[in-house]
């Protein structure tokens, strides 16, 4: 059992409907909903920055979100809801690079409450994890991470052309599967949704990183709602090393700005827990 204090809820402006949370999330986290979308998949997103917007140290053995958070208990119990309510959890090569040794599963990033998120997925009558879905336009991933290598967790790769090719060069996991498009160069955030809907159908999709992956989702504008932890940590930039913010790879301001609507704010000691609507 943890012992972690509740949430505060500063503001909250509900959409869609209530999800009721086993206890002990429901004491902690408070209220929880979702918009019930049954013609198409509904994608999610979760980061956590530093007051100044960095989501990366972008140094050997520190470029995960711990490092970010201060390992905030808060944080890592949210992030054990969104993935419990997810049928899928998407991420880039970058970010399994910077955690190698990571499954995106609830019971991983939480385990003191792993039985209340195995009952809340099964009220919601998912599978007994999300499908984890590691994108990479090259290919070049390790296959004996975690990741690939742990039998009950579902793996879905999707590539393009020449990294299909490149990862055909080895053994594949019983429990992987490979997804390319056909693409060249650059796997798609369509790509990515047209993968996961063949695989499990519809469902909620829920982004944890990197900032080049959120940055295309937005761009193609099938990103639905952003939930932001914002660090009370000034991480600091120099010419030294590249600490790259929420999104890279994309300029949207000022001539095609994405704006948010804010539906939630939480505070847990210093730090504070957004939500956005976009």
């Amino acid at each position: 059992m943890t012992e972690l204090s509740p949430f505060e809820t500063l503001y909250d402006h509900p959409h869609g409907h209530d999800i009721p949370l086993p206890t002990p999330l429901d004491q902690i986290y408070g209220r929880f909903s979702l918009p019930k979308v049954v013609d198409r998949t509904y994608v999610i997103s979760n980061f956590v920055t530093t007051l100044d917007g960095v989501v990366s140290l972008n140094a050997p053995g520190q470029s995960g979100g711990s490092e970010i958070s201060g390992n905030n208990q808060h944080d890592r119990l949210l992030m054990g809801i969104l993935r419990a309510v997810a049928d899928s959890v998407v991420v880039g090569a970058g970010t399994l690079r910077a955690v190698p040794r990571h499954v995106w599963t609830s019971e991983h990033i939480y385990p003191a409450l792993v039985p209340a998120y195995r009952q809340l997925r099964h009220w919601l009558g998912k599978a007994e994890a999300p499908l984890n879905v590691i994108v990479s336009g090259s290919g070049e991933v390790d296959l004996r991470l975690p990741v690939f290598q742990t039998p009950k967790i579902a793996t879905l790769i999707v590539t393009t052309k020449r990294g299909d090719h490149l990862l055909h060069r080895h053994e594949i996991p019983p429990s992987v599967g490979i997804v390319s498009d056909g693409a060249e160069n650059a796997v798609t955030p369509t790509a990515v949704l047209k993968a996961i809907e063949k695989a499990i159908g519809r469902g909620v999709v829920l982004i944890e990183g990197g900032p080049h992956l959120l940055g295309d989702f937005l761009a193609d504008r099938v990103l639905d709602e952003l939930f932001l932890t914002l660090a009370p940590q000034i991480a600091g930039r120099d010419h030294t090393v590249e600490r790259p913010g929420l999104v890279s790879g994309h300029c949207f301001a000022p001539g095609d700005p994405r704006w948010l609507k804010l539906t939630d704010v939480r505070r847990a000691n210093d730090h504070l827990f957004l939500r956005y609507q976009i």
